[in-house]
């Protein structure tokens, strides 16, 4: 038995601007998943990747392009709380997903069911959802920043760096970010970056060498800046590789690594188990949930767009247009 719902369906693979809203079939819930009616659906740059056939769905996953939504449960079938409560029909919550955000209804399994933190409406919980399991996941769980940390985000006028200048401040750290603008780094000053650095004027590694480097470096460049980051870091320094704008085979220097004592990992959320995404999720939700119900770390919302123009919104992320998040309106 499938379950019938619109969705936002590509059909021509060739083409990355064939989103059209459709209807289409999902597969039946089962045990231990809920039936979602999404209200709103964040857009992020790897469903433009996918949409340009370069980030897959894992096996098994649905075509659906969509990393993160937020609405209301149809069916909870059995799922709970991390706290062991049950979810019930009516519940509302945020979902981070491998795919299928980018409609009226998804199937979401329960680790990876959250609730709406206090204060915020569904349109903000959809835009905070894959970038808090990324950061949490990234500068803690895996770089592990802490208080005097110098943390340093490539992209910081993006979803990610503006998140991510919020959660190190709030753990402690120094911030240091690059942008292609003074307009994104003036908005990174005001979430709180201490040090503000226009890649296309300045040469963020000598900005860092000043600075003492980077204890953490989360980059979402990729082989590009491979070689310059390892430059930027401190020593014993850590460099965690989250995205690949800038390529994906570059030249390692192994004996500057050496000299560094650095560490270079790269992480993603999407092709993780079951387990793995539900205890990321677990530790977002005790660990980050809080700092966004009392103000610490807020959403920034750029703009709210309507998810028959999908399109449209991955046409403004990838023109640098967007500032923080774009979140699609599923319902009216």
């Amino acid at each position: 038995m499938s379950i019938t719902t619109r969705a936002i369906v590509q059909t021509d693979s060739n083409d990355p601007a064939s989103l059209e809203w459709k209807e289409t079939e999902l597969d039946d819930l089962q045990q231990g998943e809920a039936l979602v009616k999404v209200h709103f659906a964040g857009v992020n740059r790897a469903d433009t990747l996918q949409a340009q056939g370069h980030y897959p769905p894992p096996k098994g996953v649905t075509n659906i392009i969509g990393l993160e939504a937020a609405g209301v449960i149809e069916r909870a079938n059995g799922t709970t709380r991390p706290d062991g409560t049950p979810w019930v029909d009516g519940d509302e919550v945020a979902v981070l997903l491998s795919g299928g955000g980018y409609a009226e209804r998804v199937v979401v399994p329960e680790g990876q069911l959250m609730p709406v933190p206090a204060g915020f409406s569904l349109a903000e919980a959809a835009s905070v959802v894959e970038v808090a399991c990324t950061l949490w996941s990234n500068i803690m769980m895996t770089a592990h920043v802490d208080k005097g940390s110098t943390v340093l985000f490539h992209g910081g006028g993006g979803g990610i760096g503006i998140f991510g200048i919020q959660l190190a401040k709030a753990l402690g750290a120094t911030v240091a970010v690059t942008a292609g603008s003074q307009e994104k780094l003036n908005v990174c000053s005001r979430y709180g970056a201490d040090i503000l650095i226009n890649y296309k004027d300045e040469d963020f590694v000598e900005v860092m060498k000043d600075h003492g480097g980077a204890d953490v470096i989360l980059d979402i460049i990729g082989a590009k800046y491979l070689d310059r980051n390892i430059d930027a870091l401190a020593k014993d320094g850590h460099i965690v590789i989250i995205g690949m704008q800038g390529g994906v085979k570059g030249e390692l220097n192994i004996g500057k690594l050496l000299n560094k004592r650095g560490t270079i990992s790269a992480t993603g959320l999407r092709y993780r188990d079951l387990d793995d995404k539900a205890r990321i999720v677990g530790e977002t939700i005790r660990h980050v949930w809080p700092l966004l119900e009392d103000g610490s770390i807020t959403h920034h919302i750029d703009r709210v767009v309507p998810v028959e123009k999908a399109a449209d919104a991955h046409k403004a992320l990838l023109d640098g247009e967007v500032t923080g998040k774009i979140v699609l309106q599923v319902v009216n």
